[in-house]
Order: structure tokens, then C-alpha cells, then sequence
């Protein structure tokens, strides 16, 4: 029995939204501009398609983002909590989702909480480090913004 059958349809798509769902924290956190954002939201699909997690539920996720009714799924669990916010309130909306979803996913089972935890912290540090902040046209500025490390922060203290 795959770890997926563990939820009902509504809580896997939250599961499975939670990679994008760290990335927009990070990138509201200090919107960079479209360049920013847009490397930014690169390095959530990259981080995810390029994990190296062969089993487990973060394997299982990784394969339902791949496809794009994983990724369909993923969105529309999304959609509601986001909309019409400003970045610093997206940031707090985010963080208490992933805490959510993070104790659900330990809930069901332990081990697959903890692993999913570090790759979702992980999925979020390659975001952060993707884009320039600061700086002009991509030129100066420094590869993780003090808000950015501040996110970083209280996800890590939100997960734990």
C-alpha cells in the first residue's frame, strides 16, 4: 500500500502542493521582480523533478508533480489561501500551511513526516539561492536576501 492511499483526495493535493507552496513563501518573502520570481519559480519544479528520493512519500509526490494532473491538483489546493493577499501576509498563510500539512503528513506516518520535512526545507534553501536580490538587471545584489533567510528561519521553526 502506497503512502498516497494514507489521504483522502483534498489532503494528497495539499500534499502534493506543499513544494510550490515553500517557494512562494520564499519568493514573497522578497519579491525580487519578474527576473527573481521567475528563477525562483523555476527552482520549485527543478528541485522537485531532480529529487533524488527513490522511495518513500516524497518519491510518491515527486512522481504526482510530475504529471500534470499532480500539478493540476496541486494548484487548486493552493488557489483559495493566496488569493488577493500581499507578499508579507502570503509568507504567514504559507508557513502555517506547511505546518498543517507537514503535521498531517507525521500524523499518518512518523518517519515519512520527518523526510518529507527536510526536502520540503530543502525545496525552499534552493528557491531562496536561485535568484539575485538587490541589484540592478541581475548584476550586484546577493544570492540570499536577509528576508529570504528569515523565511528560511521560520520555516525551519514551523516544521519542527
Amino acid at each position: 500500500m502506497s503512502l498516497k492511499d494514507h489521504f483522502t483526495a483534498e489532503e494528497w493535493g495539499r500534499v502534493v502542493g506543499a513544494p510550490m507552496l515553500a517557494g512562494i513563501a520564499v519568493t514573497a518573502a522578497d519579491p525580487g521582480g519578474l527576473w527573481g520570481a521567475l528563477k525562483e519559480s523555476t527552482a520549485v519544479a527543478s528541485s522537485v523533478a531532480r529529487s533524488d528520493v527513490t522511495e518513500g512519500l516524497v518519491a510518491e509526490v515527486t512522481e504526482a508533480y510530475k504529471t500534470s494532473e499532480g500539478r493540476d491538483m496541486a494548484r487548486a489546493a493552493l488557489k483559495g489561501d493566496l488569493k488577493g493577499k500581499k507578499p508579507a501576509e502570503i509568507v504567514d498563510v504559507a508557513l502555517a500551511e506547511l505546518s498543517a500539512i507537514t503535521s498531517l503528513v507525521t500524523s499518518k506516518d512518523a518517519a515519512a513526516g520527518a523526510a518529507y520535512k527536510a526536502w520540503l526545507q530543502d525545496v525552499a534553501r534552493k528557491v531562496a539561492e536561485a535568484g539575485t536580490e538587490g541589484g540592478f538587471m541581475g548584476f550586484g545584489g546577493v544570492k540570499v536576501s536577509d528576508a529570504e533567510k528569515a523565511t528560511l528561519d521560520r520555516l525551519a521553526a514551523s516544521l519542527a
